[in-house]
């Protein structure tokens, strides 16, 4: 590597001696999984994980003792990994995926993309991935926006119609929660995105630097995890040679297969935040457009049909991913939105006869 003679021998040491206390807390790591894990097969592949990130750690240590450095005797678990894994004992560690991603457990895809019985497994090159592509996302992401928008923006109004505000309160409290709401979504998008890729990027950064290190033992660890996903011995390891064979494509692949990240459902932070922010906003200002153009009662009855009809509209809308009648799903979406507006238009009276 290009970067490597200007580094000093401390500098190494001391990289080998932090690769060391990696593979071998990785290593205690699947050994605890697997003793959770209740899956035969899947804790036949963390004990095998283990063995593998402890021959690992076994190579940063001869790297250290080169140095004339000494092995660390210890490796402990930090506090992170000790509570993730004395919550994966009660619920188990498919709900903890993304936990434990961020303690580069490898592995993690047989969770979510191992295939049921009867379907065929990878077992060419051209076909990793393609399991992991799913459609749709972003539009369900819209609805449920618009949604969110039109039941905390309508519930709002009613709440201060209820406490017999002036229209132009009305209108006043339309228009801050549309703003409130659509720029708390839009932060809290761009957050989770951003975060979101940061474990990825960091994640690569560690995968890129293992498979410069030791390539075969990066294809271990993918033959172990094709295997366990129902792929004969041999032509897992054949294909796990093939992969790694191809740099960018064998990253690509370690990140879905060991660590189940999906590099295809990484977007913009800002563009996740704008999308965000144009939904919420697509759904509040539907009950805030007739106190726009009119007022009074009129206007107030016209919000309230409008949003029920956006309810019923948005319902149905949902029933193209659940699968569901469309005039059930629309009824049940409109059910909650009336129970919530109802609620807080109730709250917002007692709140106005209180204050009067």
């Amino acid at each position: 590597m290009s970067d490597t003679p200007n580094r000093s021998p401390d500098h190494d040491a001391e990289s080998a001696r932090e690769g060391y206390l990696e593979e071998a807390r990785s290593s205690r790591l699947y050994v605890e999984l697997s003793a959770i894990e209740t899956d035969a097969r899947i804790a036949r592949m963390y004990g095998d994980l283990s063995k593998v990130a402890a021959q690992q750690a076994g190579l940063w240590a001869d790297k250290l003792r080169a140095a004339g450095q000494p092995v660390p005797a210890r490796a402990p678990l930090g506090f992170r990994a000790r509570a993730a894994l004395a919550l994966a004992r009660r619920i188990g560690i498919r709900p903890m995926r993304s936990v434990f991603s961020a303690l580069k457990v490898r592995g993690l895809s047989v969770y979510s993309a191992a295939p049921s019985p009867g379907h065929p497994s990878v077992t060419r090159v051209d076909q990793i991935g393609r399991r992991h592509r799913t459609g749709g996302g972003n539009l369900r992401a819209a609805v449920f926006g618009v949604n969110d928008g039109l039941v905390s923006n309508a519930s709002l109004i009613m709440g201060m119609a209820g406490a017999a505000a002036e229209p132009r309160t009305l209108l006043l409290t339309g228009v801050a929660g549309l703003l409130a709401g659509a720029f708390s979504m839009a932060a809290g998008e761009y957050v989770s995105v951003r975060s979101q890729r940061e474990v990825f990027e960091y994640q690569i950064g560690l995968e890129r630097e293992e498979l410069d290190e030791y390539p075969q033992a990066e294809a271990d660890e993918l033959a172990l995890i094709y295997e366990t996903k129902g792929m004969e011995r041999d032509d897992a390891q054949r294909l796990a040679q093939t992969l790694i064979a191809d740099p960018e494509r064998a990253l690509d692949t370690l990140a879905r297969e060991e660590l189940g990240l999906n590099p295809d459902e990484l977007g913009s932070p800002w563009g996740a935040a704008t999308s965000s922010f144009l939904a919420f906003a697509a759904g509040a200002i539907v009950p805030l457009l007739p106190f726009l153009i009119g007022e009074g009662q009129r206007a107030f009855f016209v919000s309230m049909a409008l949003a029920a009809a956006s309810l019923f509209g948005v319902g149905a809308t949902l029933s193209f991913f659940t699968g569901r009648s469309a005039l059930a799903s629309g009824l049940r979406m409109l059910a909650i939105g009336a129970t919530a507006g109802a609620a807080t238009y109730a709250i917002g009276s007692l709140i106005g006869v209180s204050v009067a």
